[in-house]
């Protein structure tokens, strides 16, 4: 191996360690991260050969490689989050004098189509949580009809996900002592690790009142005492290793419950998410709000898993600013 490809691989694994050990990025993005710069890395080495080094890459190298991507039979989004990756490197490069500036800036973001989900309805989402109140009033009794395999539980899954708007590895990475009930609100960790404090329903306390002693119950049965009080709020029902329940479980666990009453075959844990937003949005919530409930770091994010359109905001223009009256 080349000098000067062993400089590239070494920088690729010096960026990669910073955003894992000092950035505080989570495990998914250092692992979504440290594919996309490899790949990059190794196309590199191809194209600049034996001579090369970081400081001759030019934009040009880039948007050959995002055609490589696009030959590979690669989605325009999958080829956005493969510039992201590479941007950053290269602005963490420039940043520690290796490049002199960061050429994916000149590179255009591959312009991804909008495939927003289909969002139910209030009435079929409310249909869906009416229906796992009963099966939770009635869960002695076994027939056909019960889905759910633990219906307290899976009901706290679906009044967190829908009434706080929170992501699936949000839900899952929640313990006890992040349920504020003073506050009537939790607390929250992010992207990035971002803390953010989130309404608590009556629902979803209501939920989680009927959950929490049976909760309780397994985990001391399962001589897991000590993950009562601190463990984790939402747990698998065989009280398993940590206990914790995971964003897989998390999703066919929707899936099964949303088909069993009617809903679209696609219904997945954000498409709550996405629910949260739009039927706020609906009964004239502010979208700044909702920004902040939702965790978004930008409102244009907001307005998309919203899915606000033109309509929505002429009839807010016009209902509320005074010159529109």
């Amino acid at each position: 191996m080349s000098e000067a490809v062993s400089e590239i691989e070494a920088l690729a694994e010096r960026f990669l360690a910073m955003l894992a050990n000092e950035r505080g990025a989570s495990e998914h993005t250092v692992r979504a991260y440290a594919r996309e710069v490899r790949n990059f890395a190794a196309h590199l080495k191809e194209a600049l050969g034996t001579g090369g080094s970081i400081a001759a890459v030019e934009h040009l190298h880039i948007r050959a490689y995002l055609a490589v991507l696009y030959e590979r039979g690669l989605t325009k989004a999958s080829a956005a989050r493969a510039l992201a990756a590479v941007r950053s490197w290269f602005k963490w490069l420039a940043k520690e004098g290796k490049v002199v500036q960061n050429p994916a800036l000149l590179v255009s973001t591959p312009k991804r189509p909008m495939h927003l989900p289909r969002v139910p309805s209030m009435e079929e989402v409310n249909r869906v949580l009416d229906s796992l109140e009963g099966s939770v009033e009635g869960s002695e009794k076994k027939g056909k009809e019960e889905t759910a395999a633990w219906p307290e539980r899976d009901r706290v899954i679906f009044e967190l996900l829908y009434g706080c708007g929170i992501r699936n590895s949000e839900l899952v990475g929640l313990d006890m002592g992040h349920v504020r009930w003073k506050d009537d609100a939790i607390l929250v960790r992010g992207k990035g690790k971002k803390e953010r404090l989130v309404p608590l329903g009556d629902e979803a306390a209501a939920a989680l009142r009927i959950f929490l002693p049976l909760r309780e119950a397994k985990l001391a049965a399962a001589g897991k005492g000590k993950l009562i009080q601190d463990g984790p709020l939402v747990t698998n029902l065989r009280m398993r290793g940590d206990c914790r329940l995971t964003t897989r479980s998390v999703g066919r666990i929707v899936k099964a419950i949303a088909l069993s009453r009617g809903l679209a075959a696609d219904v997945h844990p954000h498409t709550l998410r996405h629910a949260f937003g739009t039927h706020m949005l609906e009964e004239g919530a502010d979208l700044r709000a909702i920004q902040e409930m939702l965790g978004h770091e930008r409102l244009s994010t907001t307005q998309r898993y919203t899915q606000l359109t033109v309509g929505q905001v002429q009839r807010v223009y016009d209902e509320t600013h005074p010159r529109a009256k």
